[in-house]
């Protein structure tokens, strides 16, 4: 018996090597990491200029406790990440992961409208479903039933709208209306709470786990905007997933040419080589909160030099590879060709995302739009298949976790043309064999 648990106990190989976009077991089996794990190794596996970058550090140092010493590479790599962010966000605080990232965006939230008199601000409204992180203070904002429910009598509940899923209402993503119709649902809720209580608004770019790559339709990102200043709410946009170039721009909402109060950031920023995040501020809001005593938060990895050289020669690998530049040509591609496995399988009923986080949801009705029956388990099922034939995807459930099975397809963006035949060659397969286990029944109205 293992002494190390996880959160299942699904048995898996023991890892031997990785490069570049494949992965090797012990016993020799190769996968292709169509996943980028948990949409983190961006730059793919052992990347010898992140590697060598890291050995460097190592020989000056590996831990500077940030009240006691700046270090070299947190300083650059904070220059590096606010001259990437737009301007304004000027101010970089560094943390180890995505869930880390949520929490301090929430308290410098607090803090900062604690300094402009605004103590009765407190109320964070995001979206159903969403996902933010696994602490207790990313999950009060996360909707996500599953992951939420066993934990609610220990949170102080968030408001929640739903997300712009119009592809789910039989809405045309495409129409400005629709984006102002998801927007409005935004100010509807500031009003039904009381605006004077409202704090911010958390919002995913481009949806990750729990929407299953969710492209905003015309007109939402750019409308909650205006909304949230009207109303003096901080925007928050969550970037740990769309953040580090997977959508083709290095920030997702770059895409709209947006501009957030906060942004937290993680996953592709450290690449997957040591664990990194990133909360950026609007630099007002931080010289506000320092003037007022400091910011009452920190965790005791925050800057950690090897990290942050780390973090930095992801970003150097990212912008001299032309790995944005590659994920929107191979994003392009790999849209494509899922489009053309949603042809050949009529439960594919929608094929969604930009760059290389992409997504294809299972339905047993196109045109209903109906689910998969929960029962089949199909976000596993599937996964699995693929897994035996040598290709990792990533599994959620579309609505709120309960029904609707989709799988994210985000491998790194170092991937070739080839290789993204080769993925979908394996994903052709493992959808056919899960075909074949289907009911007669189901497959007859599918």
């Amino acid at each position: 018996m293992s002494r190390l648990f996880y959160q299942t106990r699904l048995p898996r190989p023991k890892l031997d090597r990785a490069e570049g976009i494949y992965m090797w077991d012990v016993t020799g089996k190769r996968y292709i990491d169509g996943s980028s794990g948990a949409m983190v190794s961006n730059i793919g596996h052992s990347n010898p200029r992140v590697l060598d970058a890291m050995k460097r550090q190592m020989d000056s140092s590996t831990f500077g406790y940030r009240l006691h010493f700046e270090t070299e590479s947190s300083e650059a790599l904070a220059e590096r990440a606010a001259s990437l962010a737009p301007e304004g966000l000027g101010r970089v605080f560094f943390v180890s992961g995505g869930s880390e990232a949520t929490e301090s965006a929430m308290k410098l939230a607090r803090q900062y409208a604690i300094t402009q008199g605004q103590a009765q601000r407190y109320k964070v409204i995001s979206r159903s479903p969403s996902y933010h992180g696994a602490t207790l203070g990313a999950l009060s904002v996360t909707g996500y039933a599953p992951m939420t429910a066993p934990f609610d009598p220990m949170m102080h509940a968030m408001p929640k709208i739903p997300a712009p899923r119009a592809y789910l209402d039989g809405l045309d993503p495409d129409d400005p209306a629709t984006g102002a119709h998801y927007a409005q649902m935004l100010e509807d809720k500031i009003l039904e709470e009381g605006p004077q209580t409202v704090l911010a608004f958390i919002v995913e770019p481009i949806g990750g786990a729990s929407t299953g790559a969710l492209v905003p339709p015309a007109g939402y990102m750019q409308r909650i905007r205006q909304i949230c200043d009207h109303y003096g709410v901080l925007l928050i946009h969550d970037e740990v997933m769309t953040g580090g170039g997977r959508t083709g721009r290095f920030f997702g909402a770059e895409h709209w040419d947006v501009t957030p109060d906060l942004i937290c950031l993680s996953k592709g920023f450290g690449g997957g080589y040591v664990p990194l995040g990133a909360m950026i501020a609007r630099d007002d809001m931080v010289e506000a909160v320092l003037d007022a005593g400091g910011f009452i938060h920190g965790h005791t990895y925050a800057g950690n030099p090897l990290a942050c050289a780390a973090g930095l020669e992801v970003i150097d690998e990212i912008e001299t590879g032309g790995l944005m530049e590659n994920t929107t040509r191979m994003g392009t591609l790999l849209k494509s060709r899922l489009g053309d496995l949603m042809q050949r399988y009529p439960i594919i009923g929608d094929v969604r995302g930009k760059g290389l986080l992409l997504a294809f949801e299972l339905m047993a009705d196109r045109q209903s739009k109906a689910p998969l029956p929960a029962g089949l388990k199909a976000f596993d099922r599937l996964v699995e298949i693929a897994y035996e034939n040598g290709l990792i995807i990533y599994s959620r459930r579309t609505r709120g976790g309960l029904s609707g099975d989709h799988f994210l397809v985000c491998p790194p963006m170092i991937v070739s043309e080839p290789q993204i035949e080769e993925i979908i060659g394996l994903l052709d397969l493992s959808l056919s064999q899960f075909m074949a286990e289907l009911p007669s029944d189901l497959l007859q109205t599918a």
